[in-house]
């Protein structure tokens, strides 16, 4: 916004004098009658009559001034109200998390920051990792906490922050459960409860077979891990679950290779956002700096 000409006419009605006005301001007289011209043109009114080598204000001019004044404190309580929430980590903070990361993991990141930055409005949004991946790439959402892509976008900004294994398990009582050394061959005649094939760590899990030439006998699919676990717990079929959602109902599979399949838990922000004070205080909190 322009404020110029508004400035400068308030130092002709404080001084008097086109000549006054110049010296406040520190430029010319020609500038200062020129910003009073403009003036003039937008508002379509005479705001100063010249008499002889003096100018006298119009009514027009005295009815505007309160006005000029007041637009410009309130441009001015409104820079500094800019400035201040672009320096200091408050107004509302929308970020979103997947289901098991928001259980078992980011409570103890959430809670330390509400407690540090108190005036931060944070807004947390349970969606699955895909969904959030997408969210944060369109910009409808500063930054996500979700399971990483075996692939990364190359218009985001990634951060791995938690490591989280993946393990072959199955029921209590299933047969797989008292069987040793089983190769992923026969693991794949065997039913699997996954989640949904574009999820990523249905691909993780997927790509694994892939290299062998082989595919699960997936019987269902669900997304929720939670539901998984249930599911597997109750004997309906085997499935790959990180270590925090293995419990006394189920038991890892005794694999024949050597099978490391590795997720990894953090955070993608989207580098073309405006970064707020609060976005930041966040990203500073887990030491990211980029």
């Amino acid at each position: 916004m322009n404020t110029t000409n508004l400035a400068t006419f308030v130092a002709v009605m404080q001084t008097g004098s086109i000549s006054g006005a110049a010296e406040k301001l520190y430029i010319t007289q020609p500038a200062v009658s020129k910003r009073i011209k403009n003036l003039e043109d937008e508002f379509g009114t005479v705001l100063f009559d010249t008499v002889g080598r003096s100018i006298i204000p119009t009514a027009a001019a005295h009815d505007l001034l309160p006005f000029v004044r007041r637009w410009l404190d309130d441009y001015e309580a409104c820079k500094a109200s800019l400035q201040h929430a672009k320096e200091v980590a408050s107004g509302r903070l929308v970020i979103g998390t997947s289901h098991h990361i928001g259980l078992h993991h980011l409570a103890p990141v959430l809670k330390r920051f509400i407690q540090t930055y108190p005036a931060v409005q944070l807004e947390v949004r349970f969606v699955d990792s895909e969904e959030a991946h997408k969210a944060v790439l369109e910009g409808e959402i500063s930054l996500a906490f979700l399971t990483l892509p075996p692939t990364y976008d190359r218009r985001l900004n990634y951060h791995t922050l938690w490591s989280d294994p993946l393990y072959f398990v199955t029921g209590t009582l299933s047969p797989l459960a008292q069987k040793s050394k089983v190769s992923l061959l026969q693991l794949a005649h065997y039913p699997a409860i996954l989640p949904a094939a574009n999820t990523f760590t249905s691909q993780i899990t997927l790509a694994e077979f892939a290299k062998h030439n082989l595919r699960p006998y997936a019987t269902m699919s669900t997304n929720p891990l939670e539901s998984i676990r249930m599911l597997v717990s109750v004997g309906l079929g085997w499935s790959v679950l990180p270590e925090t959602l293995i419990n006394q109902d189920l038991i890892k599979i005794d694999m024949a290779e050597n099978i490391e399949l590795q997720r990894h838990l953090g955070l993608v922000t989207n580098p073309n956002l405006t970064r707020s004070a609060s976005m930041q205080a966040l990203l500073s909190m887990l030491s990211i700096d980029d």
